[in-house]
């Protein structure tokens, strides 16, 4: 999204080219994260992270019941963490979690999928099939709507669970009038942005009253439309991103640039880049995942349950206002947390796949609605690099009913080698967030908002 100041992390990263690089990483969807180097497993896991006396061995072996988990007693509930949260328990990072925090258990509250989207399962899914690449990849056949896989099984079930991610239920359009990113360097300066996004699923739509493939967008997918309004200095920089029904066709970015008042093309060479000043990058992009399923491969590594924050009370204001400082971590004010059963996936890029941005992407994916919840980032050694959590809210869909994946949450990301963090609200400071309807007819226009045209009209 919007991005935030530059940092000498920065100047060790992959750069864009030099022609829009500062540019086009300030919009192109910021995320960031930040932590220090962490002790690892043998296979470069987070998982060493306990507490006294191995408690993991110690945890209870049912799941806890209105509980509150403070620093004194986290331990107890280790088993219930992904590694990343435990390491931030741990305190062994230059980020960890604060003296104060409390986190309580609440009941564990599954919103059913929409019913169109259950029946578009019920209906496509039987002939849904994983095709094997010459590359060593993988794509799918016969996919119509709906999710592709509803009960994954080998063989690549782990692909098979992130097809489940890529094609998860989300409202046909939301448009966010006013999300917010700050970045909290190691001097525990904070410093913010804002601008809008418009997202809009253009393909395999299950929406009551939408069509299946809107008119006009032919081929494609999915679309993320993303201006900066803030600061003035960068106002109306926008990042336009296209994804294709066909797997096996590349996202498309184009970046509108203020001063020359024309877009241009970001080049595939940037999606290893991260966005200036945080620790996201264009594979980080539609809150978590967005590399290309053909390109990579995944493990399918445990089902368990893990600690999340979902159906709560967005914070009021900007950070630091109403987070848990110096983390940025929800307070207790926000809500109650969940047990939620996850899967727990590994990514890789194969050979020839393109960019290898990290050494492997572990994803902890929700059961119910197949989106992440937590991401734990390794670098090229296996060494842990970034913590990204994901804090969904729930919200009424028109027509629909509570939806856990309405495209408004708070994220983090937290960087275990540059000391560096960014934490996202959408929408933040209570402005407007809009669902399907709700939006304003403005935002229905589809040159606009989802063809590289539709930048030109900026500014006019």
């Amino acid at each position: 999204m919007f991005v935030v100041k530059k940092s000498a992390r920065g100047r060790e990263r992959l750069r864009f080219s030099e022609s829009f690089a500062a540019l086009v990483v300030v919009m192109a969807v910021g995320l960031g994260c930040a932590i220090v180097r962490a002790q690892t497993t043998p296979s470069g896991d987070a998982s060493s992270a306990r507490g006294p006396e191995g408690s993991a061995a110690n945890a209870p072996d049912t799941a806890p019941a209105e509980a509150k988990i403070t620093m004194q007693n986290w331990t107890n509930f280790r088993k219930y963490m992904p590694d990343g949260m435990a390491a931030l328990f741990d305190g062994r990072y230059f980020w960890k979690m604060p003296p104060d925090v409390e986190m309580e258990i609440g009941p564990t509250i599954v919103h059913p999928l929409p019913k169109n989207y259950v029946e578009a399962t019920e209906k496509y899914a039987g002939q849904v099939k994983a095709i094997e690449l010459p590359n060593g990849g993988l794509t799918l056949a016969g996919y119509e709507g709906g999710m592709p896989f509803p009960k994954p099984e080998e063989p690549h079930k782990g692909w098979k669970i992130l097809a489940n991610l890529w094609f998860r239920y989300l409202p046909h359009l939301s448009v966010d009038t006013n999300g917010v990113v700050c970045t909290i360097d190691n001097g525990n300066s904070i410093s913010c942005k804002a601008g809008m996004k418009v997202y809009r699923q253009l393909a395999f739509n299950t929406d009551p009253g939408i069509p299946r493939d809107v008119p006009g967008a032919e081929g494609k997918y999915f679309t993320q439309y993303e201006m900066v309004k803030e600061p003035e200095q960068e106002r109306y920089t926008t990042v336009l991103t296209i994804s294709y029904a066909d797997l096996a066709r590349s996202e498309d970015v184009y970046v509108f640039i203020p001063s020359l008042r024309r877009y241009q093309p970001l080049s595939p060479s940037a999606r290893c880049s991260a966005d200036l000043g945080t620790d996201e990058t264009p594979d980080d992009r539609r809150f978590g995942f967005d590399s290309n399923l053909t390109r990579i491969s995944a493990d399918f590594i445990a089902e368990k349950k893990i600690l999340a924050l979902v159906g709560y009370t967005m914070p009021a204001g900007r950070l630091p206002s109403n987070y848990d400082m110096p983390l940025g971590w929800p307070k207790p004010t926000w809500g109650k947390w969940q047990l939620r059963d996850v899967y727990v996936v590994s990514v890789t890029k194969i050979a020839g796949g393109g960019g290898h941005c990290l050494g492997k992407r572990v994803v902890y994916i929700d059961k119910a609605t197949s989106a992440p919840l937590w991401e734990d980032l390794y670098d090229g050694k296996m060494q842990p690099w970034r913590f990204v959590a994901f804090f969904p809210r729930t919200i009424d869909v028109p027509g629909i009913g509570p939806v856990d994946t309405s495209n408004s949450m708070v994220y983090g990301f937290w960087d275990v080698k540059y000391s560096h963090a960014t934490v996202f609200a959408e929408a933040g400071e209570g402005e407007p967030f809009y669902l399907n309807e709700q939006a304003p007819k403005e935002f229905l226009d589809l040159e606009r908002y989802t063809t590289p045209g539709g930048l030109g009209l900026i500014m006019r």
